[in-house]
């Protein structure tokens, strides 16, 4: 398991769509956080949630799972690695933790140039400063949140093997099919994988990002459940890799 890890995490290196996407989900983060600290006038109460709660890590490294398990088929790399590792289990439980790891790494990189960039437009502007025991445990939960939805990505992306169709599946049901859901049948919308159990783990106030309504869990039980979902992303992506002929 420690070389197939290491390969893994070898490829996410050198992979320019791994480096391309993840540059952009800090230049993102910054930019929400310049935008929010500088045309915002936040309480000592809002502080975090406005102006420092902008890593969007969570969001890329789920696509960046999918784009990664999904592209050893495009490229048709799936066969070496294979005949590398035959066995899938472990060819796919290595894939899984790279990418949490990898959700990790980028959720403290991003965080931590957020709240640098984010404590000079406070001290410029005269803004209340933020709680450093809230600032913290925020950072920490982006980072536990990026590990999970990198891991739901690796099984996602094994289940749907096609590429393109995986991105959209997740884009449809990040921007289209849970927001409907939420706003519809909360009741049923707040145990959703992409918006309402990731916005519950995070921590984040749901009134913050439009969701008061929906009735969101708190963050113990939404991680659980969470973790729920991985689970069962990873069974059934293994059983469709275990089922798969590699070559075709």
């Amino acid at each position: 398991m420690t070389t197939l890890l290491r390969s893994e995490l070898i490829k996410l290196r050198t992979t320019r769509t791994f480096v391309a996407l993840a540059a952009l989900a800090a230049g993102l983060s910054l930019l929400l956080t310049v935008l929010t600290g500088v045309l915002t006038d936040p309480t000592r109460d809002e502080i975090v949630t406005s102006v420092f709660a902008n890593d969007t890590s969570s969001a890329f490294i789920l696509v960046l799972a999918v784009i990664g398990i999904t592209g050893e088929w495009r490229h048709r790399t799936i066969t070496g690695a294979l005949l590398a590792a035959p066995d899938r289990l472990r060819f796919l439980g290595a894939k899984t933790i790279a990418f949490a790891g990898a959700g990790v790494a980028l959720s403290l990189l991003i965080s931590a140039a957020v709240t640098i960039v984010g404590l000079l437009i406070v001290a410029v502007r005269g803004l209340p400063s933020p709680d450093a025991g809230e600032l913290l445990e925020f950072i920490a939960r982006s980072a536990g949140l990026a590990a999970l939805l990198g891991a739901f990505g690796v099984g996602l992306g094994a289940l749907i093997r096609n590429q393109v169709g995986a991105v959209v599946a997740v884009l449809a049901g990040t921007f289209m099919l849970e927001p409907i859901l939420l706003a519809v049948v909360p009741e049923a919308g707040r145990y959703g994988p992409f918006v309402a159990l990731p916005t519950s783990a995070s921590g984040i106030d749901p009134e913050a990002v439009g969701l008061e309504e929906a009735g969101l869990l708190a963050p113990e039980p939404a991680t659980l459940l969470l973790l729920g979902w991985i689970a069962l992303a990873f069974a059934a992506g293994y059983a469709a890799l275990r089922a798969r002929d590699v070559e075709s």
